[in-house]
């Protein structure tokens, strides 16, 4: 609809600014054609996009900017991947590595028998929602957009009631555990949007770090904190991430999306937890920051944790997860294993267009 805007006032420069983010892989195969008819027809297209992938497919240019600067301009015929990676960050970033395929997983962690949400306002409510996450491995949950998947994080989280159903957590029935009781208990959240869901913006790096016990920081009696403590934990965590620890004095507010999603998992995995639950917790990060989530979720993985991991992104989806559910509609129609399903399939059950998994 927006673009046939355009096309009706006769703009003759389409700039389409992460057109696919929310669109499944046939969805983005269409947008592609459409954009080769446009340029056929004698318009410009300015594609801004941070899957290389796509700009390597469907571009005749690729300029990379960095920190605000153009840093070059290639062709994609003389390009890669690795080479734009190379252009964007200045040094050679290590590929996500996912170890363990084929291993057995462990004990159920959280179960959902049947569970029901009502619906708030446009969002749909979940419908007999059945989920298993065991320790040990990552399930990730895949859907257009506003098909319930917020939902599920939000009843997993105790932020949303469940009206019908049953929720396990390690064993005991958690359907009305509140918030705070799940997280003492060992839930750590990496969400999408950490300013608004995670941090006090107003707080700074290390005061942000300090809640994640305060009890643990407490000394006499609570009149005062264990600073060089929080300050170990910080230096301690971001070197478990392979990253420079940030200024400590920094106020969270001040941190761009990718620093303040470091932030939340130093916090949030630096604690005794069971269960990760991601809610989009790449989306809008550079790749280098996406790549410290991702290796973090995994890492987390392979310790024996359970990961729940809500993404948009199918190929994050398929190159982490040892299970993929897909929710439609607040349902979860269709549960595939990545090594036996392709991008397509999967994109098509997204939509309701596919064949169905049981």
């Amino acid at each position: 609809m927006e673009l046939l805007k355009l096309l009706l006032a006769k703009a003759r420069i389409l700039i389409f600014d992460e057109p696919t983010k929310v669109l499944v892989p046939h969805e983005v195969e269409n947008l592609f054609r459409v954009f080769a008819s446009l340029r056929e027809d004698g318009y410009s297209l300015v594609f801004i996009t941070h899957k290389l992938r796509e700009a390597l497919t469907c571009a005749d240019r690729i300029t990379v900017m960095r920190q605000g600067r153009v840093v070059g301009t290639v062709r994609p015929e003389e390009a890669s991947e690795e080479s734009l990676l190379q252009m964007m960050f200045g040094e050679r970033l290590v590929e996500v590595a996912k170890a363990g395929t084929g291993r057995v997983p462990g004990e159920p962690i959280l179960e959902l028998r049947n569970v029901c949400t009502k619906p708030i306002g446009t969002a749909p409510g979940l419908e007999d929602v059945n989920l298993t996450v065991r320790a040990g491995e990552i399930v990730g949950v895949a859907g257009v957009s506003g098909n319930g998947q917020r939902e599920l994080g939000d009843a997993i989280l105790g932020l949303l009631r469940i009206t019908r159903g049953r929720k396990i957590f390690l064993g005991e029935d958690a359907t009305h555990w509140p918030p705070r009781r799940l997280i003492q208990r060992g839930v750590a959240f990496v969400p999408e949007d950490p300013l608004a869901m995670a941090v006090v913006p107003w707080f700074t790096v290390l005061e942000n770090l300090a809640l994640l016990d305060p009890r643990r920081f407490s000394r006499l009696g609570g009149l005062a904190l264990d600073w060089s403590g929080v300050r170990q934990l910080l230096r301690a965590g971001f070197a478990k991430l392979g990253l420079n620890p940030l200024p400590e004095r920094a106020r969270a507010g001040t941190l761009s999306g990718g620093n303040l999603q470091r932030l939340t998992l130093v916090r949030e995995l630096n604690r005794p937890y069971h269960l990760v639950v991601g809610l989009y917790p790449t989306r809008g990060l550079d790749v280098r920051s996406a790549n410290a989530v991702r290796q973090a979720l995994l890492s987390a993985r392979e310790e024996g944790k359970g990961v729940l991991l809500i993404s948009e992104d199918l190929n994050e989806l398929f190159s982490l997860s040892d299970r993929i559910v897909v929710m439609l509609k607040g349902r979860i129609v269709g549960e595939f294993r990545p090594e036996e399903a392709d991008l397509t399939e999967v994109g098509r059950v997204m939509t309701g267009a596919g064949v169905v998994h049981a």
